[in-house]
């Protein structure tokens, strides 16, 4: 929902009417991208209040409600060593919205860009597209890994096609997407990770130079694009097969004695360095 929210973000600052939005999400239901979430805002895109004849959508204040569903998925990640960065950063914008009266004040007082797309309408639309299915991919991605480390550790024997296939018979959630996620399942049951599977890594590799953009785009117009942007940073940190976690490891070996792996060692040894005194 919170994917879905900053490309309409995106589309409204490149000036596209509802009735164009109406469009865009009409089509994006027809191909890929089919799916209840996107159907119903491509119908609420075409609703106008009776009153003022407005759309209803720009009439609504933006303060979003959470029954907690949210809360308690990203604490089950932590508490399960988990990364739903997706997901986190949509519970956190939820919870930016509702601090509406701190907004509206530091809207007055903080500086960034004034907002200008100048991008042609239909490469715009593309490349929106394309960022959305990829973080999508990588949202559902990272529910499915906290329902197998769940699964794992209650011994509860989960079948994540079938879990898939479920979805897709009827909750908010039902898409055609989930059928390409029952598929990977089928051809590996024990993927260690659903961007893996040939089908959706040939999709995050031919739609990762568009997403940069639009992440992009969202920084430098001073858009907020939280959700787009912790997908490619998941994207891009589980590509690289080299983080700088070792720089952290120096610090908490500094610190606090923790010790550290080393890679011209085996590993499962450790080694602790007697570093410098701080003088503070």
């Amino acid at each position: 929902m919170q994917l879905i929210c900053e490309a309409y973000q995106i589309f409204k600052t490149a000036g596209f009417t509802t009735e164009e939005m109406a469009e865009i999400f009409e089509e994006w239901n027809r191909g890929d991208l089919e799916s209840y979430l996107i159907q119903i805002t491509s119908k609420i895109f075409t609703i106008r209040d009776k009153e003022t004849g407005e759309p209803i959508v720009e009439l609504i204040l933006d303060r979003a409600g959470q029954k907690g569903t949210g809360r308690w998925t990203v604490m089950s990640s932590a508490e399960n060593a988990v990364v739903i960065s997706t997901i986190n950063a949509a519970v956190e914008a939820r919870i930016l919205s509702a601090l509406r009266d701190q907004r509206l004040v530091a809207s007055k007082v903080f500086e960034g860009p004034t907002p200008k797309i100048d991008m042609p309408k239909d490469e715009l639309v593309a490349k929106v597209r394309d960022a959305l299915y990829a973080s999508k991919i990588v949202s559902y991605t990272q529910g499915l890994d906290l329902i197998k480390k769940v699964g794992e550790v209650h011994h509860w024997n989960l079948n994540l096609g079938s879990i898939a296939r479920i979805w897709r018979g009827g909750c908010i959630i039902r898409a055609r997407f989930l059928n390409r996620i029952t598929e990977a399942y089928e051809r590996d049951a024990d993927l260690t990770n659903l961007m893996l599977d040939p089908f959706f890594t040939e999709i995050l590799n031919r739609s990762q130079a568009s997403w940069r953009e639009i992440v992009a785009l969202g920084v430098t117009q001073g858009i907020p694009v939280p959700a787009f942007s912790a997908s490619l940073s998941y994207y891009d940190s589980y590509r690289s097969a080299r983080l700088p976690a070792n720089l952290l490891q120096a610090q908490r070996d500094f610190f606090g004695a923790h010790t550290y792996e080393r890679l011209d060692k085996a590993e499962g040894e450790f080694f602790h360095t007697d570093w410098p005194e701080v003088i503070e």
